[in-house]
């Protein structure tokens, strides 16, 4: 019977989990970056860490592009559900060419969990004024859609029709909307803030200039929207939505009908 679980992954031999966990990354982005199938550099290097011991219900994979990069090409965290589907805690792919910004730590060097926990003001106006959105701390590669596919490939390949995410910004559920997903749950939160921006809304109003991040324009953006909900526009920050994909299925939800990045 095929292993269907992370749980089950887990157990299996090293070399196999090794294999099935490396087919949720996009072939493109290994191209790309020079990275060889076996996740390998040009000289034969390892440059992926995975994290799956057995007895555990999730995996971690770290992947580099080159062995001494300061920072992962791809960044994925997978778990179990209770109902055993597989559930996306966190997928990150960034340019390692690209200029970096200090949103995940303080000047001191203690984390800021990606400014969900305390906030680097001064790397986020930088960030903001490079035109990134909140949470990233270098450009992104522009391969979503190669992911999704690739990832779906993965899931499909576990016998499995459905998977989970949350979404840790505002901006992620409205591109995720775009790649077809649905809401398990958060979706009358989504509608309730597109309300809030629109003319005469409560959120718009509180774009009043009073912050590099509250910003009047950013009404009209997904990503200005987003790092107006980072700092805590709407009372709290974004969280408890959760998003789910059926494979070869597109759910059509839009909660930013038009809404442009």
């Amino acid at each position: 019977m095929t292993a269907s679980s992370i749980a089950a992954l887990n157990k299996l031999p090293e070399e196999e989990k090794r294999l099935i966990y490396s087919r949720f990354i996009p072939d493109a982005l290994l191209a790309r970056y020079s990275v060889s199938p076996e996740l390998r550099d040009a000289n034969g290097r390892e440059l992926a860490h995975f994290t799956f011991a057995p007895g555990t219900t999730d995996v971690t994979l770290t992947l580099r592009h080159s062995v001494d990069a300061p920072d992962p090409l791809l960044f994925a965290h997978l778990t179990d559900t209770v109902n055993g589907q597989i559930y996306i805690l966190l997928y990150i792919l960034n340019d390692p060419h690209s200029p970096r910004f200090d949103v995940d730590r303080m000047p001191d060097g203690s984390p800021t969990q990606f400014g969900l926990s305390q906030r680097n003001l001064a790397a986020e106006v930088q960030s903001l004024a490079a035109g990134l959105s909140p949470g990233q701390v270098r450009r992104g590669v522009g391969m979503l859609r190669e992911s999704v596919e690739a990832f779906e490939s993965f899931i499909a390949s576990l016998e499995h029709q459905v998977y989970f995410i949350d979404p840790l910004y505002y901006h992620n559920a409205v591109i995720f909307e775009r790649y077809g997903f649905a809401y398990q749950k958060g979706r009358r939160r989504m509608e309730a803030y597109h309300a809030g921006f629109q003319p005469g809304g409560e959120l718009r109003a509180k774009l009043d200039g009073s912050s590099p991040f509250r910003q009047p324009w950013m009404a009209d953006s997904i990503r200005g929207r987003s790092w107006a909900m980072h700092d805590g526009i709407a009372g709290q920050i974004f969280t408890d939505v959760t998003m789910y994909k059926r494979l070869e299925d597109h759910a059509g939800i839009d909660t930013y009908p038009g809404g442009v990045w």
